[in-house]
């Protein structure tokens, strides 16, 4: 039961912050993106700077993009196609997050009880939502607009799911340790990311472009950081209000129900040992 009630709240919520963050998108990065894509086409083929070490990796990096391109031949078109895609990934995402998110809020109320409001308690795991899966890796890796280069994949990859990692750790160790030792824990675990260092480029992330060109795309990608941070919290703050009153009206009754039932439990075998 609990089951089923859980994929439809974490549907319900996903349609509305889905719908809310496509929304945003449009209205922030959107336009910074289409700008960038029409500078992309008039980048010209420069030497680019690397390490020699890494002319290998780099090489297949070239390879593997010009075979992404062939695979890739059809896109969405701009305007409504392209919009409407946005927005069914746009709801996936958010899905997978209110699954997540609800997850951790029902283990919460498991463990420490009914103490904390619903409203509060999804504001609570919002917030550590939107430091673990974007303040903490963009601190590393900001946001990037299209036709800027950047390290290696694999090694951005694994710096990201690094950075993801510590940052949940941290969050969990300070939310559900009670032990006074956990705050030392959540900031080494939040350390240790930037401790090893986040792959940076060797060389200009815009190389191949005029003057005039580099000068615009830099200044649509400071943009384009802020316009990405206004969509996370966007995104973060609209999946606490939906889920507040979600997890309140399909998921906390019948938590408090296995609660319940698990305290008549363990009182019953206390008698039963007396």
């Amino acid at each position: 039961m609990i089951f089923h009630r859980l994929i439809w709240a974490a549907l319900g919520t996903a349609l509305l912050v889905g719908s809310v963050q496509t929304g945003v998108q449009h209205w922030q990065a959107a336009p910074l993106i289409l700008a960038a894509e029409a500078f992309e086409e008039q980048k010209a083929d420069a030497p680019q700077v690397h390490d020699a070490v890494e002319a290998p990796a780099h090489a297949s990096m070239a390879t593997a993009h010009e075979h992404e391109h062939d695979a890739a031949a059809w896109e969405p078109q701009n305007g409504a196609e392209r919009t409407t895609w946005t927005w069914v990934a746009n709801v996936l995402h958010a899905f997978s997050m209110a699954l997540l998110m609800f997850v951790v809020m029902g283990i919460w109320h498991l463990k420490r009880g009914a103490a904390l409001g619903s409203r509060a308690l999804a504001g609570l795991v919002a917030v550590a939502g939107w430091l673990s899966f974007h303040l903490w890796p963009t601190l590393g890796l900001p946001a990037e607009v299209p036709g800027m280069q950047a390290a290696s994949l694999h090694a951005r990859q694994l710096w990201w799911l690094l950075a993801v990692g510590s940052a949940c750790m941290a969050c969990a160790i300070a939310g559900f340790a009670r032990a006074r030792w956990r705050w030392a824990v959540a900031v080494v675990l939040l350390a240790v990311p930037f401790v090893v260092g986040a792959p940076q480029l060797q060389g200009d992330a815009l190389a191949g472009y005029d003057a005039t060109a580099h000068a615009a795309l830099a200044q649509l990608a400071d943009q384009f950081v802020w316009a990405t941070t206004w969509v996370s919290l966007s995104f973060w703050g609209s999946m606490g209000l939906v889920a507040a009153p979600a997890f309140q009206r399909w998921l906390r009754p019948v938590l408090a129900d296995i609660s319940g039932g698990q305290s008549t439990r363990l009182t019953g075998e206390m008698g039963a040992s007396q």
